[in-house]
């Protein structure tokens, strides 16, 4: 088994330093990618695969990454590995080659909920009555902290401050099979997750009851894939089969795979941030590219809210696909007049206002010759706390900019999130207390203009079958789909 080991300079954003806020990257106020997970069962080189898929769904999660295997030919094989970092810096081949299996669950992380530290690392890692236990889950379990005290109170000794772990302790503490007891902790859950469970004989992969976080499945020879985005199989040759559907549990081990269901489905809610912002342009969602959503969204939002301007363009990377989308409908040249600069990394930010504000530049570059006189249309996917908004708003209007129109292709986040995504509290949220003319002001454009729900529910096709009309607003518009403790701790699980 091998042993954890912190990887790639962790001093100067983990632990401490980054639990205080010292090392956070807040410059720039956007919501936080949530986690991914990937899975392997039935190749014979799962640890290599799962690297390569991880890499695929790093935009998902940068603070650390975590591969456990299992070789099906050795009973009661078991090998790990996690560190802090990217996926290239906690693996390379030799770590990798010591992880010989046909069966893996691979992680990559950026924690809300949970100090970011390697005890928090996933997959996370158990022994138990029936051998060795592997956890890896994107989401949030809205319930944890109620379920956590329970099991505090009759003698449970939790290692992590992860949410993930409470369902390891009720499987643990059943007297019933793996299966039965994994049904029955999944149950208990309340929340919006994508867990993939692993034994040293049995992998399960189960998606929450409305299906919030996106888990897809894949195969690759004989052998199955599994993965919050589908982008990650077209880096390892795999072919796209389906969504997990909400509520689904798929059972793999030496009999196959067969499918089972632990929850009834009585409403579908995907996010909508996924179609918005966390989702990579080339993934699916229930069949939906995003590249594609989002090129409808800025369309719509064109016809919603046109405006006289000499350029477009789009806030790097997710709004891109939309400022594509909003040129074609109006006919206004789409621009690079925004350029991100891809090797700043994780930035160590000071606390001073004057290099924060260089951190921005860092970051984000106006092209003066091509916005200089220019009215620009700028293209974001949401406004947070406003912030960010008004430096690049700001960023533009020094490069020359005569004008600036900003246009946003969701509607005015109101609400946080208490499924897996790192919000701000209500009253930090500048759409929750404030009119759309007053953050105009307070962002310094000329115009600002949100897309419309109806809008953004046509856009993506949730009107479709596939969906039941089925989305996630809340963060628009207050419509949770479980229950929340608004009180209650709403960041994410793993």
């Amino acid at each position: 088994m091998s042993d954890d080991k912190i990887t790639s300079e962790p001093q100067l954003w983990s632990g401490d330093y980054y639990n205080e806020g010292i090392g956070r990257d807040d410059m720039f106020d956007k919501l936080r990618e949530e986690c991914g997970v990937f899975g392997v069962f039935g190749h014979p080189d799962a640890s290599s695969l799962s690297y390569y898929g991880l890499h695929a769904l790093q935009h998902r999660g940068e603070e650390s990454a975590g591969i456990a295997t299992v070789d099906s030919s050795e009973p009661g094989s078991f090998a790990y590995h996690r560190g802090m970092g990217l996926v290239k810096e906690v693996f390379d081949k030799d770590r990798l080659d010591s992880l010989p299996g046909d069966r893996a669950i691979g992680h990559v992380r950026y924690s809300t909920a949970g100090a970011s530290k390697l005890a928090n690392a996933q997959p996370l890692i158990f022994k138990y009555r029936d051998g060795d236990l592997a956890v890896a889950t994107n989401g949030n379990i809205v319930n944890a902290p109620e379920i956590r005290r329970e099991l505090e109170s009759q003698g449970s000794i939790f290692q992590t401050t992860s949410d993930t772990e409470v369902v390891a302790h009720l499987i643990a503490r059943s007297k019933k099979d793996f299966v039965t007891a994994a049904k029955e902790a999944l149950q208990r859950i309340v929340g919006g997750f994508a867990f993939l469970l692993m034994t040293n004989d049995k992998l399960l992969v189960a998606s929450d009851p409305h299906g919030l976080r996106p888990l897809v499945m894949g195969q690759l020879g004989d052998g199955y894939v599994f993965s919050s985005e589908s982008c990650a199989f077209e880096v390892i040759g795999a072919e796209y089969v389906r969504d997990v559907q909400p509520g689904e549990l798929l059972v793999l081990d030496e009999s196959g795979m067969r499918t089972e269901h632990y929850a009834r489905v009585e409403r579908r809610a995907t996010c909508a941030m996924e179609f918005i912002y966390f989702a990579r342009p080339d993934s699916d969602i229930n069949n939906v590219n995003i590249h594609s959503a989002r090129k409808r969204m800025g369309q719509q939002l064109a016809i919603e809210s046109f405006v006289d301007a000499d350029i477009v363009t789009g806030v790097p990377d997710s709004s891109i696909s939309a400022a594509i989308g909003f040129a074609e409908q109006t006919g206004i040249p789409y621009e690079l007049g925004l350029i991100k600069n891809k090797y700043t990394g994780r930035t160590f930010i000071q606390p001073s206002q004057e290099l924060r504000e260089k951190g921005v530049k860092m970051k984000l570059s106006a092209v003066r010759k091509v916005v200089e006189g220019k009215r620009v249309v700028m293209i974001d996917d949401s406004i947070v706390r406003g912030t960010t908004s008004m430096r690049i708003v700001n960023l533009l209007r020094e490069a020359g900019a005569t004008e600036v129109h900003v246009r946003i292709t969701s509607p005015p986040f109101k609400n946080p999130c208490y499924y897996g995504i790192d919000t701000p509290d209500r009253k930090e949220l500048i759409a929750s207390s404030r009119t759309v003319e007053e953050i105009r002001q307070q962002i310094n454009a000329d115009s600002l203009f949100f897309l419309s729900n109806e809008g953004f529910i046509g856009s993506v096709g949730a009107n479709d079958d596939a969906y039941k009309g089925g989305m996630c607003l809340a963060c628009f518009d207050n419509d949770y789909p479980t229950p929340v403790d608004e009180e209650s701790d709403k960041s994410c699980s793993c």
